[in-house]
């Protein structure tokens, strides 16, 4: 099993910067890809960024368009931690921001944390 923790989320007028930080415990030598997810109210949850969690091979990154050139997802294995920087913040980044771990070999998520809530304000 795997647990996740989200923190880092809060009120931020536009233009402003948060990181977002999301700490595994468990059996986390299971981890193989984390991502960044986020739910609007009355929305769909979307996808906002992924990361792969092996040291074997080096860091790689995906982004959906919507956020390519403002958000950051980056990870420190030591500290079992994944954060997302989040700079150039717009109202339509306002969110609940999830956290999830990929361990099964199909690529599906399939553990989440509780999410943290980030509002920006115009």
């Amino acid at each position: 099993q795997v647990q996740l923790a989200e923190s880092g989320g809060g009120l931020v007028q536009a233009g402003g910067s948060l990181r977002l930080s999301c700490a595994a415990s468990g059996r986390t030598f299971s981890i193989n890809a984390m991502g960044w997810f986020r739910q609007a109210p009355g929305k769909e949850r979307e996808f906002v960024a992924r990361i792969n969690w092996s040291n074997w091979n080096g860091v790689n990154t995906y982004y959906a368009d919507s956020v390519k050139g403002r958000f950051t997802i980056s990870r420190d294995n030591a500290k079992n931690t994944m954060y997302l920087q989040m700079n150039s913040l717009k109202p339509e980044d306002t969110a609940v921001y999830y956290c999830a771990a990929v361990t099964s070999v199909d690529g599906r998520y399939d553990y989440w944390g509780q999410g943290t809530q980030v509002t920006v304000s115009s």
